[in-house]
């Protein structure tokens, strides 16, 4: 075994061949303010639930390093990074500067760990590029801050670890990255970041005509993505339907090196900032079969705002990683940790009883709409 420490993460990768994850605790100390749609616990809620249905072995888990200024300029502006490190080390910024650098105002707030916690998400996801050269599965849940701009915050994202493990990746040498992004927002950030790059295929299914009111399917970014924009009340027949129709076609036909999955999960029917309707089980029919396109897979969280639902589809896609089917049914002790969250939210305050005691959703099937079967059809054309 290597003494070098990160040499010694890939031995360790490709010998066991077991999915890595890498998580931190700063998700358990850290929130981005009461009413912020981000103060509730997701990673650390993942992570515990993971733990108590027994489905993280020895050795699995990984804590994340904090990724350094020298790491993020290689996307985001100096300036900029500078900016987002004197906001948490004053707690302040002069309003020319939250103006420019959108920080402190459209829902990207200054607030104690406003540096670390992002960067912390960055760390996770830049050893995850590194970790991967030799093949294997690494997710961070953490991670998809899919619309962080160079020099800009940006719709709850204030760095894009997404776009920076891309770039460690083909740094590293990949020539074929397959990025896939099933959160309900589309995926602005990264596709902007890649645009005209024949290298990486950016792919994002997401609500039509909801912030940030982009990615239809004529946007082509230099003709390097292809959007699917859907209707409110998406069910899980419609995305069997763009999966096998598209998702796994595109994947295949640009035969990626490695794939990337943003995994957000506010495109779930429980979610309060989508108007779609998925079960958490046709994302992990996603995860699942597009992890099957590369020898690499790289799988980040995202969106999601409701605690229950959000824990509940990421704990269910480290499992779907592991080749584990969720069940139905909670253990003991995993419903004592569902029990014992709460939700400022209306919906928080009498919630449903399948939030507190079960993993896998009801299946939520329906028709495919002939709308959502001519945006398929436009995009295979393009």
């Amino acid at each position: 075994m290597s003494h070098d420490p990160l040499q010694a993460l890939e031995e360790q990768l490709a010998m066991a061949m077991q999915p890595l994850l890498i998580g931190s605790d700063i998700y358990r100390t850290s929130s981005y303010g009461d009413g912020h749609p981000l103060s509730i616990p997701r990673v650390s809620t993942t992570i515990d639930l993971v733990r108590a249905t027994g489905w993280l072995a020895p050795g699995a888990y990984i804590e994340s390093p904090v990724a350094t200024p020298e790491d993020l300029i290689r996307f985001h502006d100096p300036e900029y990074v500078a900016a987002v490190m004197e906001a948490e080390r004053e707690q302040h910024l002069d309003a020319a500067r939250r103006e420019r650098f959108c920080l402190g105002r459209a829902g990207n707030p200054i607030f104690p760990e406003v540096f670390c916690r992002p960067a912390t998400a960055v760390g996770a996801s830049l050893l995850a590029a590194d970790l991967l050269g030799a093949g294997g599965v690494i997710y961070n849940p953490a991670g998809g801050t899919h619309h962080g701009r160079p020099d800009r915050a940006s719709g709850f994202c204030y760095f894009n670890d997404a776009a920076l493990a891309i770039l460690r990746l083909l740094d590293r040498g990949m020539r074929r990255v397959y990025y896939l992004d099933v959160d309900a927002h589309h995926g602005d950030g990264v596709e902007a970041a890649f645009a005209g790059d024949d290298r990486v295929l950016t792919v994002s299914v997401h609500e039509d005509g909801r912030w940030p009111f982009s990615g239809t399917v004529r946007d082509r970014a230099g003709g390097s993505s292809r959007n699917i924009p859907v209707l409110p009340g998406f069910n899980d027949s419609e995305m069997d339907f763009v999966r096998e129709e598209a998702l796994i076609p595109l994947g295949r036909a640009h035969d990626p090196e490695i794939v990337v999955i943003q995994c957000g999960a506010d495109a779930l029917a429980d979610d309060p900032l989508s108007r779609l309707a998925l079960s958490n089980g046709a994302l992990w029919r996603v995860v699942r079969d597009v992890a099957r396109l590369a020898p690499r897979v790289l799988v980040l969280g995202g969106g999601g705002y409701n605690p229950w639902s959000v824990a509940r589809c990421w704990a269910g896609v480290w499992a779907t990683l592991n080749g584990i089917s969720p069940p139905v049914d909670a253990p003991d002790p995993a419903r004592a940790i569902l029990q014992a969250l709460s939700w400022r939210r209306s919906q928080g305050r009498c919630p449903p009883e399948a939030w507190l005691s079960t993993i896998a959703d009801p299946p939520r099937s329906g028709p495919v709409r002939d709308p959502v079967k001519r945006v398929v059809e436009a995009v295979l054309r393009s």
